[in-house]
């Protein structure tokens, strides 16, 4: 995966360092070398995480952390710590200043690669989910205060699963002092717990005696039920490589032992406030798909989702410089499947074609049915060479294999496939559209069962 972070320190040799080190990983850097730089570069550019140094001349880290946080525009983006100190009260001060994460000086290359990656697919999952819920508000869906109400939780359901008595009951104690808490010592029991009850959090001990705190998380992590709950893993001193084990399987945060309480109840109020705002997201989205923003026939969204949400793309595509591209693809000579076969066949080709689209796009794609025998695929973060591939591998994988009628009866189905992308940040949804359009038409012209892209 790819993402921009930026890089603040006051230090050249601190900030080529990091540079470097990220760069390797193809990461996009930018970099800052004192906190108002660094604020002023979040207000005009698109970044995914930041690494902040504490210790600045002027506006220190923590005071930099408490304005981005602060800031409606880019309280989303995740802020790691980059810092000498090593005190517990030193974590608190920036987990209160809306700090994500740490990384201590010297930094080890595997640990901030981990935690640069695991905090960009969040941000991205967020960013992604956000757009397509301003999508739904700008359709009409009604705000009822029910973020708000959601992010202002303080308190919500954790499970902590801890076999040593002493520390299982230190750790409950604080725990409840502000959450619904419950302990249990034995892992299998954990997970039947998690499913069949709603939990918030889990923390998970990689020291139990009787079972793999690890193959916990990574059960976590493998259930739909569980898949989008926050674990913390409580981790001894040395045991840094089940730790980065842990962090590359998903999970959320660490604590190291011996646990400062105050750090406990901060780093547990943070991943209870992510999760409360993810599951808002993707209860939002879900409403949103109930007010008939798909197609009934395939599955897929309908034009007027699309109109939507392509507006979105290209005002958000514009604003940060980002590719945005545009695949429109129609059945080759639809009419005659329907004139020789029958309407039902000409819907079972419809939504066999459906489903070799969704076979062929991300998860951050958008694929439409337009109406008729005619689709679209939005692609963010796509140039015009890449959609070109995507849009060749769908037309090979719609002509490769013969589709299958209700009746057992084949066919040979076929498509044309146009390309467009954004040109320049002038450029409108419409311009956009229009350019894969005439490139579809020049697909049909040349024979068909092709790809063109962008020739207008």
């Amino acid at each position: 995966m790819t993402a921009r972070v930026l890089v603040v320190d006051d230090i050249p040799a601190n900030v080529k360092l990091l540079e470097a080190r990220l760069q390797a990983e193809y990461f996009d850097v930018l970099t800052a070398s004192n906190g108002q730089q660094a604020l002023d570069i979040l207000d005009r550019e698109s970044v995914d995480v930041v690494l902040l140094d504490v210790m600045m001349p002027g506006m220190d880290g923590f005071e930099t952390c408490r304005r981005i946080k602060g800031s409606h525009n880019t309280h989303h983006i995740p802020v790691v710590m980059v810092t000498a100190l090593d005190q517990p009260s030193d974590k608190v001060l920036g987990l209160e200043s809306g700090a994500d994460d740490f990384l201590t000086k010297p930094v080890d290359d595997i640990a901030l690669v981990t935690r640069v990656r695991n905090l960009a697919r969040l941000k991205m999952l967020n960013d992604e989910m956000m757009m397509r819920a301003s999508t739904g508000k700008d359709m009409g869906l009604p705000d009822d205060g029910s973020l708000a109400r959601a992010l202002s939780a303080k308190s919500g359901r954790v499970l902590l699963v801890d076999d040593n008595p002493r520390s299982s009951e230190r750790l409950l104690e604080v725990l409840l002092r502000a959450n619904d808490a419950y302990c249990e010592h034995n892992a299998q029991n954990a997970l039947l717990l998690l499913a069949e009850n709603n939990f918030d959090l889990l923390i998970v001990s990689l020291s139990l005696r009787g079972s793999d705190g690890l193959r916990l998380c990574s059960q976590v992590r493998s259930l739909e039920r569980t898949r989008h709950l926050p674990v913390i893993m409580l981790v001894e001193p040395g045991d840094e490589a089940r730790l980065l084990r842990g962090l590359d399987m998903g999970v959320n945060d660490y604590l190291m032992r011996p646990i400062d309480r105050h750090e406990l109840l901060a780093r547990v109020k943070t991943q209870i406030r992510r999760k409360r705002h993810s599951d808002f997201l993707r209860h939002r989205l879900a409403e949103s798909v109930e007010m008939s923003i798909t197609d009934s026939l395939t599955g897929l969204h309908n034009r007027r989702y699309m109109e939507g949400h392509l507006r979105t793309l290209v005002s958000e595509a514009a604003r940060t410089g980002r590719h945005l591209s545009m695949l429109v693809a129609d059945i080759d000579h639809f009419k005659q499947v329907n004139d020789t076969y029958g309407h039902d066949a000409g819907d079972a080709v419809l939504k066999e074609f459906s489903t070799r689209i969704r076979r062929n796009t991300r998860g951050i794609d958008l694929a439409c049915r337009l109406g008729g025998e005619e689709f679209v695929i939005i692609m963010p973060d796509t140039d015009l060479t890449h959609a070109y591939q995507v849009g060749e591998r769908l037309r090979a994988c719609v002509a490769a294999d013969d589709f299958v009628l209700d009746d057992g009866q084949s066919i040979r189905v076929t498509a044309s496939v146009g390309i467009g992308t954004l040109e320049s940040p002038d450029d409108t949804p419409e311009t956009m559209f229009k350019r894969a359009d005439c490139a579809l038409y020049i697909a049909k012209r040349r024979g068909r069962n092709r790809v063109v892209a962008d020739a207008a």
